[in-house]
Protein backbone atom coordinates (compact mmCIF):
# COMPACT_ATOMS: atom_id res chain seq x y z
CA UNK A 1 0.00 0.00 0.00
CA UNK A 2 0.56 3.91 -0.11
CA UNK A 3 0.36 5.97 2.54
CA UNK A 4 0.06 9.64 1.92
CA UNK A 5 1.47 12.61 3.64
CA UNK A 6 0.21 16.21 2.76
CA UNK A 7 -0.13 19.83 4.50
CA UNK A 8 -4.10 21.03 5.37
CA UNK A 9 -3.43 24.74 5.56
CA UNK A 10 -0.92 26.70 3.18
CA UNK A 11 2.12 24.74 3.40
CA UNK A 12 4.80 25.48 6.18
CA UNK A 13 3.23 23.10 8.35
CA UNK A 14 6.65 20.60 8.98
CA UNK A 15 5.97 17.91 6.85
CA UNK A 16 9.88 17.55 6.76
CA UNK A 17 10.12 16.47 10.18
CA UNK A 18 7.22 14.34 10.27
CA UNK A 19 8.18 12.71 7.23
CA UNK A 20 11.39 11.77 8.41
CA UNK A 21 9.28 10.42 11.88
CA UNK A 22 7.86 8.18 9.82
CA UNK A 23 10.07 7.23 7.34
CA UNK A 24 11.68 4.53 10.25
CA UNK A 25 8.36 2.75 9.16
CA UNK A 26 8.27 2.79 5.54
CA UNK A 27 10.68 1.21 2.75
CA UNK A 28 9.81 3.80 -0.19
CA UNK A 29 9.44 7.92 0.38
CA UNK A 30 8.32 9.08 -2.99
CA UNK A 31 7.50 12.90 -3.82
CA UNK A 32 4.28 13.46 -5.49
CA UNK A 33 4.10 17.14 -6.83
CA UNK A 34 5.74 20.79 -6.67
CA UNK A 35 9.62 21.51 -7.29
CA UNK A 36 11.61 23.66 -5.45
CA UNK A 37 9.56 25.93 -3.83
CA UNK A 38 8.98 23.32 -0.86
CA UNK A 39 11.15 23.94 1.92
CA UNK A 40 10.94 20.68 4.29
CA UNK A 41 12.97 21.59 7.84
CA UNK A 42 14.96 18.39 9.19
CA UNK A 43 16.77 19.19 12.62
CA UNK A 44 19.67 16.39 11.89
CA UNK A 45 21.62 16.22 14.91
CA UNK A 46 21.00 19.45 15.98
CA UNK A 47 21.55 20.79 12.58
CA UNK A 48 18.71 22.45 10.40
CA UNK A 49 18.70 21.06 6.73
CA UNK A 50 16.33 22.07 4.38
CA UNK A 51 14.95 19.62 1.67
CA UNK A 52 13.80 21.55 -1.46
CA UNK A 53 13.48 18.38 -4.03
CA UNK A 54 14.96 15.67 -2.50
CA UNK A 55 12.51 13.59 -0.42
CA UNK A 56 12.30 13.73 3.58
CA UNK A 57 13.48 9.97 3.90
CA UNK A 58 17.12 10.93 3.04
CA UNK A 59 18.17 10.68 6.53
CA UNK A 60 16.99 6.74 6.78
CA UNK A 61 20.04 4.71 5.82
CA UNK A 62 16.88 2.04 4.64
CA UNK A 63 14.91 4.32 3.15
CA UNK A 64 15.01 4.58 -0.79
CA UNK A 65 13.35 7.70 -2.45
CA UNK A 66 11.72 9.00 -5.22
CA UNK A 67 11.05 12.22 -7.22
CA UNK A 68 8.31 11.63 -9.08
CA UNK A 69 6.48 12.37 -12.15
CA UNK A 70 4.42 15.35 -10.44
CA UNK A 71 7.29 17.17 -9.48
CA UNK A 72 9.41 19.57 -11.56
CA UNK A 73 12.80 19.81 -11.28
CA UNK A 74 15.43 22.32 -11.45
CA UNK A 75 18.75 20.83 -12.20
CA UNK A 76 20.63 23.70 -10.61
CA UNK A 77 18.51 23.29 -7.41
CA UNK A 78 18.72 19.53 -7.06
CA UNK A 79 22.39 19.82 -7.98
CA UNK A 80 23.43 21.87 -5.19
CA UNK A 81 21.25 20.13 -2.70
CA UNK A 82 22.47 16.97 -3.24
CA UNK A 83 26.16 18.16 -2.61
CA UNK A 84 25.29 19.49 0.26
CA UNK A 85 23.22 16.04 1.65
CA UNK A 86 26.19 13.71 0.25
CA UNK A 87 28.16 15.68 2.79
CA UNK A 88 25.94 14.16 5.66
CA UNK A 89 24.88 11.03 3.81
CA UNK A 90 27.61 9.96 2.01
CA UNK A 91 25.23 6.89 0.04
CA UNK A 92 22.29 9.30 -1.10
CA UNK A 93 22.88 8.94 -4.65
CA UNK A 94 22.55 5.03 -4.59
CA UNK A 95 19.08 5.75 -2.66
CA UNK A 96 17.76 8.38 -5.13
CA UNK A 97 15.29 7.63 -8.19
CA UNK A 98 14.31 9.95 -10.18
CA UNK A 99 10.91 9.37 -12.98
CA UNK A 100 11.86 10.00 -16.20
CA UNK A 101 8.58 11.79 -16.78
CA UNK A 102 9.23 14.65 -14.58
CA UNK A 103 9.27 17.83 -16.02
CA UNK A 104 12.71 20.21 -16.10
CA UNK A 105 12.70 24.12 -14.87
CA UNK A 106 14.86 25.73 -17.40
CA UNK A 107 16.57 29.28 -16.71
CA UNK A 108 13.82 30.57 -18.88
CA UNK A 109 10.97 29.08 -16.92
CA UNK A 110 12.90 31.68 -14.07
CA UNK A 111 12.90 34.45 -16.01
CA UNK A 112 8.93 33.91 -17.30
CA UNK A 113 8.49 33.96 -13.58
CA UNK A 114 9.88 36.69 -12.51
CA UNK A 115 8.29 38.88 -15.67
CA UNK A 116 4.73 37.67 -15.01
CA UNK A 117 5.03 38.47 -11.34
CA UNK A 118 6.55 42.00 -12.34
CA UNK A 119 3.75 42.24 -14.79
CA UNK A 120 1.09 41.72 -12.28
CA UNK A 121 1.83 44.52 -10.26
CA UNK A 122 -0.61 44.89 -6.75
CA UNK A 123 -2.50 41.97 -7.93
CA UNK A 124 1.03 39.52 -7.82
CA UNK A 125 0.28 36.53 -6.24
CA UNK A 126 3.46 35.98 -4.24
CA UNK A 127 5.15 33.52 -6.45
CA UNK A 128 8.52 32.10 -5.25
CA UNK A 129 9.77 32.92 -8.62
CA UNK A 130 11.47 29.95 -9.46
CA UNK A 131 9.73 29.18 -12.64
CA UNK A 132 7.64 26.66 -10.99
CA UNK A 133 4.58 27.92 -12.41
CA UNK A 134 6.01 28.38 -16.36
CA UNK A 135 7.29 24.96 -15.99
CA UNK A 136 4.14 23.34 -15.45
CA UNK A 137 2.25 25.80 -17.94
CA UNK A 138 4.54 24.00 -20.40
CA UNK A 139 3.85 20.26 -19.49
CA UNK A 140 0.40 21.13 -19.77
CA UNK A 141 0.50 23.18 -23.01
CA UNK A 142 2.75 20.29 -24.40
CA UNK A 143 5.93 22.09 -24.66
CA UNK A 144 8.41 20.83 -21.90
CA UNK A 145 10.99 19.18 -21.38
CA UNK A 146 11.55 15.99 -19.01
CA UNK A 147 14.37 14.41 -16.94
CA UNK A 148 14.45 11.69 -19.50
CA UNK A 149 15.62 13.96 -22.76
CA UNK A 150 18.10 14.44 -20.69
CA UNK A 151 19.86 11.12 -21.63
CA UNK A 152 20.16 12.05 -25.71
CA UNK A 153 22.33 14.74 -25.70
CA UNK A 154 21.47 15.79 -29.25
CA UNK A 155 17.87 15.61 -29.04
CA UNK A 156 17.81 17.40 -25.56
CA UNK A 157 19.81 20.45 -27.30
CA UNK A 158 17.19 21.06 -29.97
CA UNK A 159 14.16 20.63 -27.98
CA UNK A 160 16.10 23.05 -25.43
CA UNK A 161 16.79 25.66 -28.27
CA UNK A 162 12.87 25.72 -29.13
CA UNK A 163 11.48 25.95 -25.90
CA UNK A 164 14.23 28.75 -25.27
CA UNK A 165 13.35 30.56 -28.55
CA UNK A 166 9.58 30.58 -27.42
CA UNK A 167 10.23 31.63 -23.85
CA UNK A 168 12.78 34.87 -25.29
CA UNK A 169 9.72 35.57 -27.85
CA UNK A 170 7.29 35.95 -24.80
CA UNK A 171 9.86 37.86 -22.55
CA UNK A 172 9.87 40.78 -25.33
CA UNK A 173 6.41 40.95 -24.82
CA UNK A 174 6.91 41.68 -21.03
CA UNK A 175 9.70 43.48 -21.61
CA UNK A 176 12.02 42.25 -19.61
CA UNK A 177 15.63 41.78 -19.83
CA UNK A 178 17.80 39.02 -18.19
CA UNK A 179 21.20 37.98 -18.92
CA UNK A 180 19.96 34.30 -19.29
CA UNK A 181 23.55 33.05 -20.97
CA UNK A 182 24.67 33.73 -17.31
CA UNK A 183 22.36 30.79 -16.15
CA UNK A 184 22.72 28.65 -18.84
CA UNK A 185 25.88 27.38 -17.83
CA UNK A 186 25.44 26.23 -14.45
CA UNK A 187 21.72 24.40 -15.96
CA UNK A 188 23.72 22.85 -18.68
CA UNK A 189 26.30 21.60 -15.99
CA UNK A 190 23.43 20.45 -13.44
CA UNK A 191 21.78 18.38 -16.60
CA UNK A 192 24.78 16.59 -17.33
CA UNK A 193 25.05 15.80 -13.48
CA UNK A 194 21.37 14.86 -13.42
CA UNK A 195 21.61 12.70 -16.42
CA UNK A 196 24.33 10.60 -14.54
CA UNK A 197 21.86 10.10 -11.62
CA UNK A 198 19.72 6.63 -11.07
CA UNK A 199 16.36 7.64 -13.69
CA UNK A 200 14.02 5.14 -14.25
CA UNK A 201 10.28 4.22 -15.40
CA UNK A 202 9.32 5.02 -12.00
CA UNK A 203 5.54 3.85 -12.24
CA UNK A 204 6.44 0.16 -13.24
CA UNK A 205 9.49 0.44 -10.54
CA UNK A 206 6.63 1.48 -7.32
CA UNK A 207 4.24 -1.14 -9.39
CA UNK A 208 7.16 -3.48 -8.74
CA UNK A 209 7.68 -2.57 -5.07
CA UNK A 210 4.18 -2.39 -4.40
CA UNK A 211 3.63 -6.00 -5.46
CA UNK A 212 6.62 -7.23 -3.67
CA UNK A 213 5.13 -5.91 -0.05
CA UNK A 214 7.55 -2.71 0.22
CA UNK A 215 5.79 0.22 2.27
CA UNK A 216 5.47 3.52 0.35
CA UNK A 217 5.00 6.90 1.68
CA UNK A 218 3.97 9.98 -0.77
CA UNK A 219 5.13 12.72 0.57
CA UNK A 220 3.84 16.31 -0.56
CA UNK A 221 4.37 19.84 -0.77
CA UNK A 222 3.15 23.36 -0.41
CA UNK A 223 -0.73 22.50 1.65
CA UNK A 224 -3.99 21.96 0.53
CA UNK A 225 -5.35 25.71 0.14
CA UNK A 226 -2.69 26.11 -2.32
CA UNK A 227 -4.74 23.02 -4.74
CA UNK A 228 -4.64 24.44 -7.95
CA UNK A 229 -8.88 23.22 -8.14
CA UNK A 230 -9.46 23.23 -4.42
CA UNK A 231 -7.39 25.96 -3.17
CA UNK A 232 -8.05 30.03 -2.79
CA UNK A 233 -7.88 30.63 -6.59
CA UNK A 234 -5.76 32.42 -8.46
CA UNK A 235 -3.66 32.44 -4.93
CA UNK A 236 -2.67 28.88 -5.50
CA UNK A 237 0.66 27.01 -6.56
CA UNK A 238 0.32 25.08 -9.74
CA UNK A 239 -0.62 21.78 -8.90
CA UNK A 240 -2.97 19.65 -7.35
CA UNK A 241 -2.07 18.98 -3.70
CA UNK A 242 -4.75 16.85 -1.92
CA UNK A 243 -4.15 13.35 -1.97
CA UNK A 244 -5.50 13.05 -5.93
CA UNK A 245 -2.45 14.02 -6.79
CA UNK A 246 -0.47 11.25 -5.34
CA UNK A 247 -2.04 8.81 -8.20
CA UNK A 248 -1.39 10.82 -11.18
CA UNK A 249 2.33 12.22 -9.68
CA UNK A 250 3.43 9.05 -9.20
CA UNK A 251 1.76 6.54 -11.66
CA UNK A 252 0.11 4.41 -9.35
CA UNK A 253 -4.20 2.92 -8.92
CA UNK A 254 -6.34 4.53 -6.27
CA UNK A 255 -6.93 0.79 -5.05
CA UNK A 256 -3.48 1.39 -3.40
CA UNK A 257 -3.85 4.33 -1.42
CA UNK A 258 -4.30 3.12 1.89
CA UNK A 259 -3.81 5.85 5.24
CA UNK A 260 -3.78 9.69 5.13
CA UNK A 261 -1.74 11.51 7.19
CA UNK A 262 -2.53 15.06 7.36
CA UNK A 263 -0.52 17.70 8.79
CA UNK A 264 -1.78 21.23 10.24
CA UNK A 265 -0.05 23.73 12.47
CA UNK A 266 -2.07 24.70 15.80
CA UNK A 267 -2.41 27.51 14.35
CA UNK A 268 -2.07 29.02 10.99
CA UNK A 269 0.39 30.57 8.37
CA UNK A 270 0.46 31.81 4.71
CA UNK A 271 3.52 33.66 2.99
CA UNK A 272 2.70 35.85 0.42
CA UNK A 273 -0.23 37.08 -1.44
CA UNK A 274 -4.05 35.70 -0.68
CA UNK A 275 -6.94 35.42 1.41
CA UNK A 276 -6.59 34.62 5.07
CA UNK A 277 -9.64 34.75 6.84
CA UNK A 278 -8.14 34.75 10.32
CA UNK A 279 -5.22 36.49 9.93
CA UNK A 280 -4.37 38.60 13.16
CA UNK A 281 -2.63 41.82 12.06
CA UNK A 282 -2.16 43.13 15.17
CA UNK A 283 0.36 42.54 18.06
CA UNK A 284 -0.88 39.00 19.06
CA UNK A 285 0.02 38.27 15.09
CA UNK A 286 3.09 39.73 15.81
CA UNK A 287 3.68 37.63 18.44
CA UNK A 288 3.28 34.63 16.77
CA UNK A 289 5.62 35.14 13.98
CA UNK A 290 8.42 35.69 16.68
CA UNK A 291 7.52 32.93 18.82
CA UNK A 292 6.95 30.14 16.17
CA UNK A 293 9.92 31.75 13.71
CA UNK A 294 7.61 32.51 10.84
CA UNK A 295 9.99 32.89 8.12
CA UNK A 296 10.51 30.85 4.60
CA UNK A 297 12.20 27.69 4.92
CA UNK A 298 13.07 28.77 1.05
CA UNK A 299 12.41 32.41 0.47
CA UNK A 300 12.78 33.67 4.35
CA UNK A 301 9.92 36.34 3.84
CA UNK A 302 7.58 36.65 7.21
CA UNK A 303 4.68 34.33 6.87
CA UNK A 304 1.62 35.91 7.99
CA UNK A 305 0.11 34.37 10.91
CA UNK A 306 -3.22 33.63 12.43
CA UNK A 307 -5.48 31.77 14.95
CA UNK A 308 -6.63 28.02 13.62
CA UNK A 309 -9.13 27.92 11.10
CA UNK A 310 -11.29 25.12 11.35
CA UNK A 311 -13.74 25.76 8.93
CA UNK A 312 -10.54 25.54 6.08
CA UNK A 313 -9.38 22.62 7.95
CA UNK A 314 -12.21 20.43 8.02
CA UNK A 315 -12.57 21.24 4.30
CA UNK A 316 -8.90 20.17 3.62
CA UNK A 317 -9.46 16.97 5.72
CA UNK A 318 -12.76 16.27 3.29
CA UNK A 319 -11.01 16.79 0.40
CA UNK A 320 -7.93 13.91 0.78
CA UNK A 321 -10.07 11.85 3.24
CA UNK A 322 -7.59 12.29 6.41
CA UNK A 323 -7.92 9.86 8.53
CA UNK A 324 -4.58 10.19 10.83
CA UNK A 325 -4.19 13.94 12.14
CA UNK A 326 -1.09 15.72 13.08
CA UNK A 327 -0.59 18.80 14.84
CA UNK A 328 2.67 20.60 14.70
CA UNK A 329 3.86 23.73 16.67
CA UNK A 330 1.88 23.13 19.55
CA UNK A 331 5.03 24.58 21.87
CA UNK A 332 4.45 28.04 20.02
CA UNK A 333 1.29 28.83 21.67
CA UNK A 334 2.79 27.88 25.49
CA UNK A 335 2.83 31.80 26.39
CA UNK A 336 -0.70 32.90 25.05
CA UNK A 337 -4.09 32.83 26.74
CA UNK A 338 -7.07 32.64 25.31
CA UNK A 339 -6.38 31.00 22.19
CA UNK A 340 -9.21 30.99 19.88
CA UNK A 341 -10.08 28.95 17.09
CA UNK A 342 -12.77 29.98 14.17
CA UNK A 343 -15.52 27.63 13.83
CA UNK A 344 -17.48 29.38 11.22
CA UNK A 345 -17.74 32.01 8.69
CA UNK A 346 -20.36 34.83 8.60
CA UNK A 347 -20.61 35.57 4.68
CA UNK A 348 -23.20 38.19 2.91
CA UNK A 349 -25.06 38.21 6.13
CA UNK A 350 -25.15 34.23 6.68
CA UNK A 351 -23.51 32.03 8.99
CA UNK A 352 -21.43 28.78 6.97
CA UNK A 353 -19.37 26.02 7.95
CA UNK A 354 -18.68 25.80 4.59
CA UNK A 355 -15.67 27.03 2.31
CA UNK A 356 -16.95 29.81 -0.18
CA UNK A 357 -16.00 29.36 -3.96
CA UNK A 358 -13.87 32.11 -4.17
CA UNK A 359 -12.55 33.84 -1.08
CA UNK A 360 -10.88 36.58 -2.93
CA UNK A 361 -13.90 38.39 -3.30
CA UNK A 362 -15.79 37.69 -0.57
CA UNK A 363 -16.35 39.23 2.78
CA UNK A 364 -15.80 36.76 5.58
CA UNK A 365 -16.20 37.41 8.81
CA UNK A 366 -14.77 34.69 11.04
CA UNK A 367 -16.56 33.78 14.38
CA UNK A 368 -14.13 31.94 16.88
CA UNK A 369 -14.01 30.07 20.10
CA UNK A 370 -11.83 30.53 23.10
CA UNK A 371 -9.67 28.30 25.03
CA UNK A 372 -7.63 28.91 27.73
CA UNK A 373 -4.06 28.55 27.41
CA UNK A 374 -1.84 26.13 28.64
CA UNK A 375 -0.24 26.01 32.30
CA UNK A 376 3.28 24.31 31.46
CA UNK A 377 5.99 24.23 28.47
CA UNK A 378 4.49 21.79 25.97
CA UNK A 379 7.97 21.03 25.22
CA UNK A 380 8.58 19.38 28.24
CA UNK A 381 6.12 16.67 28.16
CA UNK A 382 7.20 13.59 27.00
CA UNK A 383 4.28 11.83 26.90
CA UNK A 384 0.32 13.26 25.34
CA UNK A 385 -0.70 11.68 28.95
CA UNK A 386 1.24 14.64 30.45
CA UNK A 387 -0.06 17.69 28.95
CA UNK A 388 -2.31 20.17 30.69
CA UNK A 389 -6.25 19.09 30.82
CA UNK A 390 -6.38 22.51 28.85
CA UNK A 391 -4.46 21.48 26.08
CA UNK A 392 -6.35 17.99 26.10
CA UNK A 393 -9.54 20.11 26.05
CA UNK A 394 -8.14 22.17 22.79
CA UNK A 395 -7.27 19.35 20.64
CA UNK A 396 -10.68 17.14 21.73
CA UNK A 397 -12.30 19.89 20.21
CA UNK A 398 -10.07 20.31 17.23
CA UNK A 399 -11.14 16.19 16.87
CA UNK A 400 -14.83 16.73 17.35
CA UNK A 401 -14.82 19.56 14.86
CA UNK A 402 -12.64 17.61 12.13
CA UNK A 403 -14.48 14.40 12.97
CA UNK A 404 -10.58 12.94 12.47
CA UNK A 405 -8.63 11.86 15.68
CA UNK A 406 -4.81 13.13 16.55
CA UNK A 407 -2.41 10.46 16.00
CA UNK A 408 0.70 13.11 16.89
CA UNK A 409 1.51 16.13 18.87
CA UNK A 410 4.87 17.65 17.40
CA UNK A 411 6.01 19.50 20.71
CA UNK A 412 9.00 20.98 19.40
CA UNK A 413 11.54 20.94 16.69
CA UNK A 414 13.41 18.53 17.98
CA UNK A 415 13.56 15.17 15.96
CA UNK A 416 12.30 13.42 18.56
CA UNK A 417 9.72 15.82 19.93
CA UNK A 418 6.70 14.00 18.58
CA UNK A 419 4.22 12.87 21.41
CA UNK A 420 1.89 9.89 20.26
CA UNK A 421 -1.82 10.26 21.22
CA UNK A 422 -3.94 7.49 18.98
Amino acid sequence: MVDVLLGLQWGDEGKGKIVDYLAADYDIIARFQGGPNAGHTLYIEGKKVVLHTIPSGVFQPHCLNLIGNGVVIDPVTLKKEIEEIVALQPDLLERLFISQRAHLITPTHRALDAASEAAKGKEKIGSTLKGIGPAYMDKTGRNGLRVGDCLDGNDFEEKYGKLKQKHMELLKQYDYEVDIEGWENDFKEAVAFLSKLNIINAEYWLEANIKDGKKILAEGAQGSMLDIDFGTYPFVTSSNTIAAGVCNGLGIAPRYVGDVYGITKAYCTRVGSGPFPTELEDEVGEALRKAGNEFGATTGRPRRCGWIDLVALRYAVMLSGVNKLIMTKTDVLDSFSPLCAATSYKVNGQETKEMPYDLCSTEVDPHYEEFAGWEKPINECKTYEETPETFKKYCSFVEEYLGTEITYISNGTGRDQLLKKS
